[in-house]
């Protein structure tokens, strides 16, 4: 936060494409700068990163060792098609059970938060200040004076130490 000794040279660049000097704002043209991924549709916070598996992460050979080409193709082919008919399946005989219990669950949960656990921790903290009131006069009334009056009583002991 002083005197900056050094200077940055600072650029903007424009793609004459996007850019144009016409005073048409450039959100209103028809063309779309952004497409999204297509099967990022269903988990838009990417939530399931760490389960996008793909062959190449499971099964790896070294430079150093390759099998048969066609065994190779045949594998991979093998591996994405079990991935997509067992996903397929599981999904069918388990998505519409799981998405009951889980929203029985979260309904569950949502109610007890918003009717059972926020009203108390409001309650809690409406009665905190006269709680803490209550306590200090406890505390200067009883604790107060047996620790004072425990200190003056051990401030006159005088300890020396002889070395010999």
């Amino acid at each position: 936060m002083g005197l900056e000794k050094e200077k940055s040279e600072t650029r903007v660049l424009m793609d004459e494409d996007l850019f144009s000097r016409s005073i048409e704002p450039i959100l209103t043209k028809k063309e779309k700068l952004y497409t999204p991924e297509p099967d990022r549709d269903r988990d838009p916070r990417d939530i399931n990163a760490h389960l996008k598996v793909e062959f190449e992460d499971i099964i790896a050979e070294p430079s150093s060792t390759h099998s048969f080409d066609s065994v190779w193709i045949w594998s991979h082919a093998v591996f994405e098609l079990l991935k997509y008919i067992f996903y397929r399946l599981l999904t069918t005989l388990l998505a519409i059970p799981m998405a009951f219990v889980a929203g029985i669950v979260f309904g569950l949960l949502s109610c007890v938060h918003i009717w059972v656990v926020m009203p108390l921790v409001h309650s809690c903290m409406m009665a905190l200040p006269s709680v803490q009131v209550v306590w200090a006069s406890l505390m200067d009334m009883f604790t107060g004076p047996f620790f004072h009056s425990f200190g003056k009583s051990l401030s006159s002991i005088n300890i020396k130490t002889v070395q010999n």
